[in-house]
């Protein structure tokens, strides 16, 4: 089998992965700020950013409208979704009142926050003159934008997937939701 590496100095050949890196170092970067973490502390963060990561819905498992699972980087890795256990919010505690444990928790919080936004408008550019749309047709699995604070309350590793019932109607797991387009994300076509 003949292996075909990137050339030294030259991470532009690696296209799509390491534009994700580039998304990667930014927001831990930001998220980790001034801090000193030990060896054990920065290890648990990146293997919680790295869920986050391999969390992200690529396309649907089935046709089905009923089914309102996606595929993800996980399944490949451990074949079901990953999940993660349900923590509490600690994105407005000060920095000076938590643990070292919750202090990790609030890193892992503040990047799904920061990466799961970015995320969702990357999913949602429009194209304008240079490509014809695409519609949203019944039966397309979506991932719905929750707007304004509520969005900062979605804990990680869950992702709001629906279908389309109607033009504006989604049926996601809980509910019946009413969005505009501007609200909803197809998933790629493609992986």
């Amino acid at each position: 089998m003949l292996y075909s590496f990137i050339s030294t100095k030259a991470p532009n050949f690696g296209g799509l992965w390491e534009s994700q890196i580039k998304v990667l170092k930014t927001h831990l970067f930001r998220v980790i700020g001034s801090q000193l973490l030990t060896y054990e502390e920065m290890n648990t963060v990146l293997v919680q950013i790295e869920a986050v990561l391999n969390s992200r819905p690529l396309c649907p498992i089935s046709s089905d409208a009923n089914d309102l699972q996606a595929l993800t980087p996980g399944h490949f890795l451990t074949l079901e979704p990953l999940n993660s256990p349900p923590d509490s919010d600690l994105s407005h505690v000060k920095l000076s009142h938590l643990s070292r444990w919750q202090l990790l928790q609030q890193m892992h919080q503040s990047f799904w926050n920061r990466w799961h936004n970015e995320y969702l408008h990357t999913l949602m550019q429009r194209k304008k003159w240079t490509k014809p749309s695409s519609c949203i047709d019944l039966g397309t699995m979506v991932l719905v934008k929750n707007g304004g604070v509520k969005s900062f309350l979605t804990p990680p590793l869950n992702w709001n997937l629906g279908r389309i019932t109607r033009v504006v109607s989604i049926k996601t797991a809980s509910s019946e939701l009413r969005r505009p387009v501007t609200q909803v994300c197809p998933l790629p076509d493609n992986i």
